[in-house]
């Protein structure tokens, strides 16, 4: 069985965090074959001194602390570089959905013989209608911007061979990291395998980017201006 790490960025998590380390024990009593790496993404509350309490002689979770939060992006890509596994990962720490999900996927590398060329991704089910929406109409633009099939860009886990992370060239550092990731796995055609994960509310705190209209707007605008970019670079 191929050795998985697990990124989870955490920017003001704080009182996710306890969820968040009782769910990495259970995954970790599952799967002892995991390597668990929780980035400190330059939170300004007191996320550094809870996380520090609450991994203290768990050596399967590695934390790794940006000192300035440079956004989504730039945490996981903090983390990815400090990686062992020969699967990379990662899934957000809001608990909106489960990170043992990427047990399912282990399970879909496990019965494949080249786990090279292999792409996994979740399939949010149970969304709010106004997210669904949101997340068509993005789906439908870029599809049909960048000329390939893309479906719930921002679904978590993400997962990959090292091999893949290895070819990547100036990836972005903010929430675009997902389309960037999913669109090179397209271009490299990388087989690209989906599963559905239950996505619930959050336990405590305010998602980061999507908390009104105008925090969509801004998403979709940095979103707009990094589609486009790619765009340039295939025409």
């Amino acid at each position: 069985m191929a050795k998985l790490s697990l990124i989870i960025p955490c920017y003001n998590e704080s009182q996710n965090l306890p969820l968040l380390i009782d769910r990495c024990n259970d995954l970790f009593c599952i799967n002892k074959n995991v390597q668990i790496i929780i980035v400190d993404n330059g939170s300004t509350d007191n996320t550094t001194q809870v996380l520090d309490n609450l991994i203290f002689g768990l050596n399967f979770i590695k934390k790794v602390k940006v000192d300035h939060n440079k956004g989504y992006g730039h945490g996981i890509l903090s983390g990815l570089k400090e990686a062992s596994g020969e699967i990379l990962c990662w899934t957000h720490a809001d608990m909106q959905t489960d990170i043992c999900d990427v047990l399912e996927g282990l399970k879909i590398f496990d019965k494949e013989s080249n786990i090279k060329d292999l792409f996994i991704k979740g399939k949010r089910r149970k969304r709010p209608l106004v997210d669904n929406i949101f997340t068509i109409g993005m789906s439908v633009f870029e599809t049909v911007l960048l000329r390939k099939k893309m479906w719930d860009i921002n679904a978590q886990p993400t997962m990959f061979h090292r091999s893949f992370f290895l070819n990547w060239s100036n990836p972005p550092h903010d929430f675009s990291l997902d389309l960037y990731a999913y669109y090179l796995a397209k271009k490299f055609k990388l087989r690209i395998k989906r599963f559905p994960v239950f996505f619930g509310k959050r336990a405590y705190g305010v998602s980061h980017w999507n908390i009104d209209l105008l925090s969509k707007y801004k998403f979709i605008k940095r979103t707009l201006i990094y589609s486009f970019k790619i765009q340039k670079r295939i025409r």
